[in-house]
């Protein structure tokens, strides 16, 4: 049991400069006896608006170095205060704020949100078991015009599906990785290469882009990627939904639409995802 949707805004002033943290937290308990559930006694049961505070006086009182080490924070306080909790898992997601620039100067306490993905995490800890921790990247939407296609597909009675060599891959993509050790660990900075690298496999250099075959590629790919560059995760998840766009016949308005007005196709769409890992 525990408490969904924590939200808050943890603001942080070095002088005239302000740094802001906006969060949603839910965190959830399990106890040693499930004597609430079986026998209605409460003496055991720490109450959800008790778990609520915690988290928002650990925020006050440790502010939010990262998303995972307040994760972290949360789980260590209620391994280390409460004898009765046997399991807790934390998770934290952050709205994207960031900083109004003018000009190339960055504004001391002007921020924007900007919608390119929403940086997330997770810190789980059994007693006496080891602490595990998980971040990701999720509703972040990805779009390249030509330099991809699917063809060679399994085909029967049932395909309509015409073969394409040239087309839009568009989709909203999930991702989300595992840790090893976790001691001394630059969780922002790492966090962010995972990014560039998810960016960097789906793209493909910026002059020539990377032909992509199919959406499952494209999500090995980025999984290759990240494994190869970073070193601390151990096993990544990718999921990507993918969004289809029809050319516009456009005949009848007396116009040749060369792939350049396309409408979106809402429903159904496709997902593909993997789960990968080192040996």
């Amino acid at each position: 049991y525990g408490k969904n949707t924590i939200k808050f805004l943890r603001l942080h002033r070095e002088g005239k400069t302000h740094f802001v943290k906006e969060v949603e937290v839910c965190t959830h308990l399990r106890l040693t006896s499930p004597q609430e559930y079986l026998e209605g006694h409460n003496s055991l049961v720490i109450p959800t608006d008790t778990i609520k505070n915690i988290v928002l006086v650990l925020a006050k009182k440790n502010g939010i170095p990262s998303l995972e080490q307040f994760a972290i924070d949360i789980c260590n306080h209620f391994m280390t205060t409460f004898c009765q909790v046997v399991y807790v898992k934390t998770y934290v997601q952050e709205v994207p704020w960031q900083r109004l620039h003018e000009n190339g100067v960055p504004h001391i306490h002007s921020f924007i949100c900007v919608p390119d993905g929403i940086r997330f995490c997770e810190a789980e800890q059994c007693r006496n078991g080891p602490l595990v921790v998980f971040a990701g990247i999720k509703d972040l939407k990805l779009m390249k015009t030509t330099q991809s296609g699917f063809e060679g597909f399994y085909k029967n009675e049932h395909t309509t599906l015409p073969e394409r060599h040239d087309r839009i891959l568009c989709g909203e993509l999930f991702c989300k990785w595992s840790y090893g050790e976790c001691k001394d660990f630059d969780f922002d900075c790492t966090w962010k290469k995972i990014r560039e690298c998810i960016l960097e496999a789906f793209s493909g250099p910026p002059d020539c882009g990377e032909y992509s075959p199919s959406y499952q590629k494209t999500v090995n790919c980025i999984q290759m990627l990240v494994l190869s560059k970073v070193s601390q995760v151990q096993v990544i998840e990718v999921v990507l939904n993918n969004t289809f766009y029809n050319v516009l016949d456009m005949k009848n308005l007396g116009l040749t639409n060369d792939k350049e007005v396309l409408i979106p196709v809402e429903a159904p769409y496709g997902s593909c995802a993997c789960t990968l890992g080192r040996k």
